[in-house]
């Protein structure tokens, strides 16, 4: 592997040289003002639905099922059958406290669809977060807000569906936002030597009000970031010669005066990352201090132990308890190499090299991957010794933060550090169930496992994502942390990063950050513990110097992804409707918006752009735009040439005399005139337009009847069927003349009375759902009863 990080080696202790830098989602998406650059920057939103570890299952129709979260709305899970009581579970992989909105698309935009959805911890109980069991309007679909902390299972039933539409579910998402306590800040540990070189930062260093500064931490601060992480260096010395530097930037000492500025002075989170070297450990370099290269095994693991516990010791005794504390930098391969390395072939850092006599001269913690998977007994023991060494160093430092936590009464987590190599997740997989399965029986046990993430590096952020998750799925007891990113605002004449989708510019600095916020809060179960830019003011620099300012930078629009990535309010974005080619198109004067805080929903106001003359000539999907106090919104029209109707098998037109009995499938009356009675067996379905009969019509246990704009001379009698229209203006079914009475019982889906004129009583008993009118009441010559009274 190449050097990780060739900007540690070139900056080293000296003066930096400054790397310059310079989809709405919820709430307005304003460009960052009075920074360097500008970017667009929205609350974070994630469609877990569309993850790798999402799954879906069906009461029906499993073979389509994987369609309704396939992100392609022009499939969908078909059930089998249009029976009411169909579900689709959205399985999330683990359990989110703020998912807060789901979206629901159907298949058929010219069908009413009634449906419930609901959401579950475990599967077994499920609470109601929308109800449109008694929606008839047409609609592809509806995005609905809510909250239930401890989300796993989303489910949507259908309890309903206007005749003719087809049962199924084209699109299931649910979105997730950033958690309140995903912890966002950076490791600035080369904030010692900004001081002590009089750099100055500015929020706004050309204003009269300057705003927050010139202290580093003062601006990052103000910017959102919330924690800072120090490294830790025994003995500083330089990479080269290994000679004692001048100036011991980050060693203990100085490192403990700037844990003061971070935890006592301005109550930031405080980290520290112990490297266990004199000098930058990475997965290439990973060289013993000097004071301890000598040492005999055990003596060096008491070395870890005692040097751990006093330097917690002395941070607990100033006030500066640190939050969290690391045992090793970046170790995949390890730490404090010896003389194992004669099996490794480590050439870093350069004195590790030329004093092989005083490093490589006793055993430590480097691990001989080499022999990973070797068939040799002789390869495979040395592979087992090492990882028992590294693991012995390892846990010597854990338990002494664990140790000297007890004593003081203190809560400290513990971290594991490491990286997951480009297209090596079996090696990262094989280092946590090593190490993990080791620690624990020495008696030690880590808190958070942290990766680092650097595009270049690690893959794209789809390949590290899906690494990630591995990692959390494979060790569910463990919060997982992005411990080291960062992406350049210039160079490469803007072309993205190897392996990022995202330019070098400051728009695509903040959005290659947010993503990996993304990533890390969208772990299952809340795992995502938080993330870390790596140096914000200096390695791929958050911060433009100012021209004409001596030792003076300012913050790059970018920065502003840590205090703005957080949804406040969660808006009803989109509202989907249909109308007829040539209808008019009717816009909603609100929608909802979810306030974060405390959960609850209120409409707000939407101002719409106006509709095009026209726009419904001819059938296509219409999007206006509108607006509101709370983020953008959108509403989809489906313009369509007809309702959602029944497919007929056979047509009845013209003159029929005597009996019509239908006995299977889908038998359609249009234009007819009948003369004797109708009847529908059980599982038949009858649709009945602009067509006279002379007789009773009957369904016994029928899938479907519809009677639409017609005169029917004789009692109707519809009993135990699936679904009921008789008359429904609002898709298209006009009213009907009926001479007789009406009886409608036993019917368990869609049941709709709506507009009709009856000579006679109109009975409605055992029905589920009661019949509806939507609107267009029912005028009965004789009485009214049960369910339809008041039709």
């Amino acid at each position: 592997m190449t050097l990780r990080h060739p900007v540690r080696t070139a900056l080293g202790f000296a003066s930096a040289v400054v790397m310059a830098g310079g989809v709405a989602v919820l709430g307005p998406a304003a460009p960052a003002s009075a920074l360097a650059g500008e970017a667009q920057i929205s609350p974070i939103e994630s469609n877990l639905g569309a993850k790798s570890w999402a799954s879906v299952r069906a009461s029906s129709g499993a073979t389509t099922a994987a369609l309704a979260i396939d992100q392609n709305d022009q499939t969908a899970w078909i059930a089998e059958g249009t029976s009411p009581g169909q579900w689709l579970t959205l399985d999330l992989g683990g359990a989110y406290d703020n998912v807060r909105k789901v979206r629901v698309l159907f298949p058929d935009p010219g069908a009413v669809y009634q449906y419930v959805v609901e959401a579950s911890a475990k599967g077994d109980t499920w609470t109601v977060i929308a109800d449109h069991s008694a929606n008839q309007q047409p609609a592809r679909g509806s995005v609905d807000l809510f909250t239930q902390p401890g989300t796993r299972y989303v489910r949507v039933t259908v309890t309903g569906a206007s005749p003719g539409a087809t049962v199924g579910i084209s699109e299931l998402g649910v979105y997730n936002y950033l958690r309140d306590d995903l912890v966002l800040g950076s490791d600035a540990s080369w904030v010692d030597n900004d001081v002590a070189e009089g750099r100055n930062y500015w929020v706004n260093p050309r204003s009269e009000d300057r705003g927050a500064g010139p202290h580093l931490l003062d601006v990052l601060k103000d910017r959102g970031f919330e924690y800072t992480r120090l490294r830790v260096f025994n003995e500083p010395r330089n990479e080269g010669t290994g000679a004692v530097q001048a100036i011991p930037y980050q060693g203990p000492d100085r490192s403990r005066e700037v844990a003061k500025w971070i935890k006592a002075e301005r109550n930031m989170g405080l980290g520290i990352d112990f490297h266990y070297a004199d000098s930058w450990a990475d997965p290439v370099k990973q060289p013993k201090p000097r004071a301890w290269a000598e040492l005999e095994f055990d003596d060096l693991t008491q070395a870890v132990y005692d040097y751990t516990y006093d330097y917690i010791k002395q941070l607990i005794a100033q006030g500066t308890t640190p939050d969290k504390v690391a045992i090793g930098n970046e170790i995949l391969n390890g730490f404090m190499y010896g003389s194992e390395n004669a099996h490794i072939g480590a050439t870093n850092p350069a004195y590790f090299r030329n004093q092989a006599d005083v490093y490589q001269s006793k055993p430590g913690g480097g691990l001989l991957w080499n022999y990973w998977r070797s068939e040799d007994p002789a390869e495979q023991r040395l592979y087992d010794e090492a990882w028992d060494r590294f693991t012995t160093l390892s846990a010597a430092g854990i338990r002494a933060v664990r140790d000297v936590s007890t004593a003081h009464g203190k809560d400290i987590d513990v971290e594991t550090h490491i990286i997951i190599d480009n297209g090596q997740l079996d090696k990262t997989l094989e280092f946590w169930k090593q190490y993990l399965t080791r620690v624990k029986a020495k008696g030690a046990n880590p808190d958070v496992l942290a990766h680092s993430y650097y595009p270049q590096y690690h893959g794209s952020p789809d390949h590290y994502e899906y690494n990630v998750n591995a990692v959390a799925a494979a060790n569910p007891g463990y919060k997982i942390d992005v411990a080291e990113t960062s992406y350049p605002a210039s160079g490469g004449d803007g072309a993205p990063m190897p392996n990022s989708p995202f330019p070098r510019t400051v728009q695509g600095q903040a959005d290659a950050l947010q993503r990996v916020f993304q990533i890390a809060n969208d772990i299952p179960n809340n795992q995502g513990l938080g993330v870390l830019a790596w140096e914000p003011a200096r390695w791929q620099s958050l911060f433009t110097a100012v021209p004409g300012m001596t030792r003076t930078w300012e913050p790059n629009a970018s920065i502003d992804v840590f205090s703005k990535s957080h949804a406040t309010h969660v808006v009803e974005d989109t509202r989907y409707s249909a109308v007829l080619v040539g209808g008019d198109v009717v816009l909603p004067g609100s929608v909802q918006v979810l306030t974060m805080a405390d959960g609850s929903t209120a409409p707000t106001p939407v101002t719409w752009e106006s509709v095009p003359d026209g726009a419904t000539d001819e059938a296509g999907r219409l999007t206006v735009r509108g607006s509101t106090s709370f983020g953008a919104v959108t509403a989809v029209v489906d313009v369509i040439e007809a309702y959602a109707g029944l497919d007929c098998d056979r047509v009845v037109n013209g003159r029929h005399a005597g009996p019509l009995t239908v006995t299977e499938g889908v038998t359609c009356l249009d234009g007819a005139t009948v003369s004797g009675p109708v009847s529908v067996s059980a599982g038949a379905s009858l649709q009945i337009r602009n067509t006279t009969i002379s007789g009773p019509v009957r369904a016994v246990g029928a899938q479907t009847v519809v009677v639409c704009d017609s005169r029917i001379t004789g009692p109707v009698s519809l009993s135990g069927g699936s679904s009921v229209t008789l008359g429904n203006p609002v898709l298209g079914c006009g009213r009907n003349t009926i001479t007789g009475p009406v009886t409608v019982t036993g019917t368990v889906g869609w049941n709709v009375i709506a507009g009709n004129a009856i000579t006679g009583p109109l009975a409605c008993t055992d029905n589920a759902p009661a019949p509806v009118n939507n609107g267009f009441g029912n005028t009965a010559a004789g009485p009214k009863s049960g369910q339809c009274r008041s039709l």
